[in-house]
């Protein structure tokens, strides 16, 4: 990934190219909003890069790539995304509460969306295979996937009864993930204790009440805050000796103990091709909606032993990576 500079903009939540590098960029001009900051989205920008090199764009030489960061301020994305829609760039490229935006604000500038909720049920899309609009994109089925992490977290540790969820209240797709886990657990013999916490100063908080929850475990629930923020999250259960189930793999990279889901990095490499091909002229109408081929399991070895667990090596033959 390249180098660029930065002009931080709204104490440090927005971060956007300088003028004078904005106007010697090439066209056409593809935008990217993410609601992450710089540092945090960078795997996933070098991910959409390399989608849009698959179908011959450089970045800087044949297209242009506008970056937007929101952080954790979902509420600064219809400003950021109205900017693109007023100088009709070519493409806007984001994840749910992007695309929802950007699809109330246009009905005829394409949008790329990655969204791990069903498109259809949110209104992006008609249908899956005929998206027949102005938008397409990935589907990574996070929402769908909740009631399998339970699942491997009850092998992981068969006595565990008391489970801590963390969830993002300001996630477009929580409160979904969440009915999952709840209706999922009785069938296990688990209950589930429900933490929120959506801002930075949270994250402390809500594991704090974790711990006087005592769960066995804890599930983070996935958000875009929590992911940008997986550094962190990793540390706190370590400070707290949680064992905690993820939905990508860069948590147990970053040191987390184990992870289901699809590839967050592949999902955006995907909606790099898919930008590369709408401006070589394809429409979003009928370009289908892509769907996950693979799910990762991922277990750090190291964490476990730190924690003092022993993986089964039913686990271990299932996993897609070990980390040790």
């Amino acid at each position: 990934m390249s180098r660029r500079e930065f002009i931080t903009l709204l104490g440090g939540a927005v971060a956007v190219w300088p003028l004078a590098a904005r106007a010697q960029q090439p066209t056409p001009a593809v935008s990217l909003v993410y609601d992450a900051t710089p540092s945090e989205a960078t795997p996933f920008v070098a991910a959409f890069q390399r989608g849009l090199l698959e179908v011959g764009f450089v970045e800087g030489q044949n297209v242009a790539v506008e970056y937007r960061y929101a952080g954790s301020h979902y509420e600064q994305l219809p400003a950021l995304v109205a900017e693109f829609v007023n100088r009709q760039i070519a493409v806007i490229v984001g994840n749910t509460p992007v695309a929802l935006a950007a699809r109330k604000a246009t009905s005829t500038i394409p949008i790329v969306f990655l969204t791990g909720t069903d498109p259809v049920k949110v209104g992006l899309v008609a249908s899956f295979n005929r998206p027949g609009g102005n938008a397409t994109g990935v589907s990574f089925l996070t929402a769908a996937t909740e009631t399998k992490r339970l699942g491997l977290l009850r092998e992981l540790l068969p006595k565990a009864t008391v489970i801590g969820a963390l969830a993002d209240p300001n996630f477009l797709t929580t409160a979904g993930q969440l009915k999952d886990l709840q209706d999922a657990a009785p069938t296990l013999g688990q209950e589930i204790h429900v933490v929120e916490a959506s801002t930075e100063s949270q994250l402390d908080g809500g594991f704090a009440t974790l711990a006087q929850l005592r769960p066995d475990a804890v599930v983070v629930v996935a958000s875009p805050f929590f992911t940008g923020r997986r550094e962190r999250l990793v540390a706190l259960a370590e400070h707290y000796r949680m064992p905690a189930m993820y939905s990508w793999r860069e948590f147990p990279a970053a040191g987390g103990l184990i992870s289901y889901g699809t590839s967050f990095t592949d999902a955006f490499r995907q909606a790099g091709v898919y930008s590369g091909r709408i401006l070589k002229g394809e429409k979003p109408a009928d370009l289908p909606v892509l769907m996950p081929t693979k799910f990762e399991l991922v277990i750090n070895l190291k964490t476990a032993k730190a924690l003092g667990l022993e993986i089964p090596d039913r686990l271990l033959a299932l996993a897609d990576e070990v980390i040790e």
